[in-house]
């Protein structure tokens, strides 16, 4: 069994030790608020995938990684899109894309493995989270034509040591499985604040810190309502929902999706949870290098979403791609701690 990672995924933040840039958005909505409108549906396919059954894949029941991947058909490639993998639990999420280059969906899981004929583990779900938001919250830096990423993959899987895994992903379409591999490089540790530890206390650019020149601070078309608030103000009082994106400077479709998304939760949780959305380059410049404030995180990849909780603790951490779901549960999770 030969890894495939996909070498230019245009949709997702593929691992890379470099800055992997992205950009876009789309729609979902289902926060649970008072105010909130309900979410719009999403489209059949997507719909079908965010509810995988493990009845639908294979049991590992001591078959190695390459015995399981045997049982599939040739299929899509998966285009990970996260990098950043420690010692214990963490979350994979990346994309499928077919030979011509369109996305699919369809009820997946993941498999496990320290090499390709080593007794796999799983499998383990990898439910669709719809990117698609409400017509109000959808910017011109947003996915906006066909064939543009609806929905990601997740699975929370347990990586218990350090170094390479591999990873199939098993996909019903139909009466069909479709399998694709990829690798991980699991590291002994990171400068990246876990779940648990208290958040990086820096100052974070405002409208009142530019002078109210929006253009400074936010990429976004329009710009986004999400600069009142300077974190190192509200660490520790309120609970936090801090996105680092550049929604026009990312050379994928993602930073936009997950801006928009961030825009229609704060309209249901925002009197509860200040969201401070964060671009990345100096002068959103990318000739100019990050800025302080992701270096202060220990961000080489992004987007990247931190929700913080009243203590100044980190309550969820995603990276990557993530859809309105885990966005919703990450702002619940920092509401939770703050109780």
């Amino acid at each position: 069994m030969r890894p495939r990672l996909l070498s230019a995924i245009a949709a997702l933040c593929v691992a890379s030790t470099a800055l992997a840039g992205c950009g876009g958005s789309g729609e979902g909505g289902g926060a649970t608020s008072p105010n909130a409108k309900p979410a719009p549906a999403s489209s059949p396919e997507v719909a079908s995938a965010q509810h995988p059954d493990v009845s639908e894949f294979p049991s590992a029941q001591g078959r190695t990684l390459r015995q399981l991947a045997d049982t599939t058909r040739p299929g899509p490639e998966a285009g990970l899109a996260t990098s950043l993998y420690t010692p214990g639990q963490n979350r994979i999420a990346f994309g499928l894309i077919d030979a011509d280059n369109a996305f699919v969906y369809g009820r997946t899981a993941v498999y496990l493995a320290r090499r390709p004929n080593a007794p796999a583990r799983g499998p383990f779900l990898a439910p669709a989270d719809s990117l698609e938001v409400r017509t109000a919250f959808r910017s011109q830096t947003s996915n906006s034509t066909p064939g543009e990423l609806k929905a990601v993959y997740h699975a929370d899987v347990d990586l218990p040591t350090a170094g390479r895994w591999y990873v199939l992903t098993a996909t019903r379409v139909g009466s069909d499985l479709y399998g694709a591999t990829a690798d991980v490089k699991v590291v002994r540790r990171t400068s990246v604040p876990a779940v648990g530890e208290k958040a990086p206390s820096v100052d974070t650019p405002t409208l009142a810190s530019v002078g109210n020149d929006v253009s400074k601070i936010d990429t976004r078309t329009p710009p986004s309502d999400m600069h009142d608030v300077n974190l190192r103000d509200a660490l520790g009082k309120r609970p936090v929902a801090l996105l680092f994106a550049t929604p026009a400077l990312c050379q994928s479709r993602v930073c936009g999706p997950v801006a928009d998304i961030a825009e229609q939760l704060k309209a249901a949780y925002g009197d509860r949870v200040d969201f401070i959305h964060n671009e990345v380059y100096v002068d959103n410049d990318p000739n100019k290098g990050l800025r302080p404030q992701l270096t202060a995180f220990g961000l080489t990849t992004e987007p990247w979403l931190f929700t913080i909780d009243a203590n100044g603790r980190v309550a969820a951490r995603l990276e990557g791609a993530f859809g309105v779901e885990e966005f919703r549960q990450a702002v619940e999770q920092a509401l939770a701690g703050a109780s």
